[in-house]
C-alpha cells in the first residue's frame, strides 16, 4: 500500500513546492509536445517542435548556434536537422560568410505547419486560462521568463553543480 503525502506548502516550503510544480509541468509539457509534434507532421519527434519554433523566430540561424541554444552537440543537431529537412520542414543553405556553416530556415510547408500547430497551442492556452485575468496571465509569463533566464544564468555559472 502506498501512502500519499501532502504536497509541500508554498508558504512554508517554497522550493519544494516549486520543484513539485515544475516536475508536473514538465511531465504535462512532454505529453503536449508529443501531440503538437504530431500536428506538425506525423514523422516529427516531440523534441523537434521547440527547434522549429526557434528557427521560425530566428530564420537564417546557424546549425552551430542551434546546437549551443539547445545544449546538444553539433553531430546531434546535424541529425535532427537532417530529419527535419527529410520531412520537408526546413531548408539548409551554405552560409555565404562562412562556408563551413549552414543557415537554417523553415520551408513554406514547414512554416505553415508550424504556425498551425503554434496557433492551436495558443488557442488551447486561451481556453484553459479563460477564467484568468490578462494581468495574471502576463504575470505568469513574466515569472516564467525570469525563472528561465535566472536558471540558465545559474547553470552557465555552475556547470558542474
Amino acid at each position: 500500500m502506498t501512502h500519499a503525502t501532502a504536497a509541500p506548502d508554498p508558504a512554508t516550503d517554497p522550493i519544494s513546492a516549486l520543484e513539485l510544480e515544475l516536475r508536473i509541468l514538465v511531465r504535462r509539457a512532454a505529453s503536449t509536445a508529443a501531440q503538437t509534434a504530431l500536428r506538425v507532421h506525423p514523422g516529427l519527434d516531440a523534441s523537434a517542435y521547440p527547434l522549429l519554433a526557434h528557427i521560425a523566430l530566428y530564420p537564417g540561424t546557424r546549425g552551430s548556434d542551434l546546437a549551443a541554444q539547445f545544449g546538444v552537440g553539433r553531430a546531434t543537431m546535424s541529425r535532427q536537422l537532417s530529419k527535419l529537412a527529410g520531412l520537408g520542414l526546413i531548408h539548409r543553405e551554405v552560409d555565404p560568410d562562412d562556408t563551413r556553416g549552414q543557415l537554417i530556415t523553415l520551408t513554406a510547408d514547414g512554416q505553415a505547419r508550424f504556425l498551425a500547430a503554434r496557433d492551436g497551442r495558443r488557442d488551447a492556452l486561451s481556453h484553459a486560462l479563460e477564467d484568468w485575468s490578462p494581468d495574471d496571465v502576463a504575470q505568469l509569463a513574466t515569472l516564467l521568463r525570469r525563472y528561465s533566464e535566472d536558471w540558465v544564468r545559474w547553470r552557465d555559472e555552475n556547470p558542474y553543480a
